[in-house]
C-alpha cells in the first residue's frame, strides 16, 4: 500500500494550458496516499484563467476548498465572489449545476478539489454543446483501462444504426 500521507510541499504538479482562457497546475494527491472511491488534487490558477469549461456532471459530486487566492465561481447562470477559506458544493445535476472557477485576483489561487469517483460519468458542457462519456475500470491484470468518448447529441446514432 501507498504510504497514506502526503505533504502538500510534496505534490508533484503538471503544467498545462489550452488558448488564452485555459491554464492551471494540477497536482495529483488521491492515487499517491491510496485513495480509491474519492479522487482529490490542489489545482493552482495564475491570475485570469481558469482550469476547465463550465461543465456539470451527472454522477459524481465535487467540493473545493480554496486555499489561496481570490476568484468567481460560475454555478448555471449565477456568479459568485470565492476566496481562501470558501467551501464550494458542486452536486451532481444538468446545466443548472454547471460549474467553473476563474481566478479573478491578481494573484495565484489555490484550491483543493474532491470528487466522488463513479463511473461511468457524463459530463456535459453547456457553453459549446457538447458532452463527455468517460468509464474507468481494470483489465485482467488490475490494470486501468479508459473509455473516453466526447461528442454533441445531434450527432447521436439511432440506436439500431449497424444492427442489420
Amino acid at each position: 500500500m501507498n504510504r497514506p500521507i502526503l505533504n502538500i510541499d510534496e505534490i508533484e504538479f503538471e503544467p498545462w494550458r489550452h488558448g488564452k482562457k485555459y491554464e492551471a497546475r494540477p497536482g495529483q494527491i488521491a492515487r499517491r496516499i491510496g485513495a480509491r472511491k474519492l479522487g482529490y488534487g490542489l489545482a493552482v490558477l495564475p491570475p485570469g484563467k481558469c482550469a476547465f469549461p463550465r461543465h456539470s456532471h451527472r454522477v459524481n459530486e465535487e467540493m473545493f476548498f480554496v486555499l489561496e487566492g481570490t476568484g468567481e465561481l460560475r454555478v448555471g447562470d449565477a456568479r459568485h465572489p470565492i476566496r481562501a477559506g470558501d467551501a464550494i458544493a458542486c452536486p451532481p445535476g444538468g446545466p443548472e449545476t454547471a460549474h467553473q472557477i476563474v481566478n479573478t485576483g491578481d494573484s495565484e489561487l489555490k484550491y483543493l478539489a474532491v470528487s466522488t469517483m463513479q463511473h461511468p460519468e457524463i459530463v456535459e458542457y453547456p457553453d459549446s454543446g457538447k458532452f463527455g462519456v468517460r468509464a474507468i475500470d481494470d483489465d485482467a491484470g488490475g490494470k486501468p483501462r479508459v473509455f473516453r468518448y466526447n461528442g454533441r447529441a445531434e450527432a447521436s446514432l439511432d440506436y439500431w444504426d449497424g444492427e442489420d
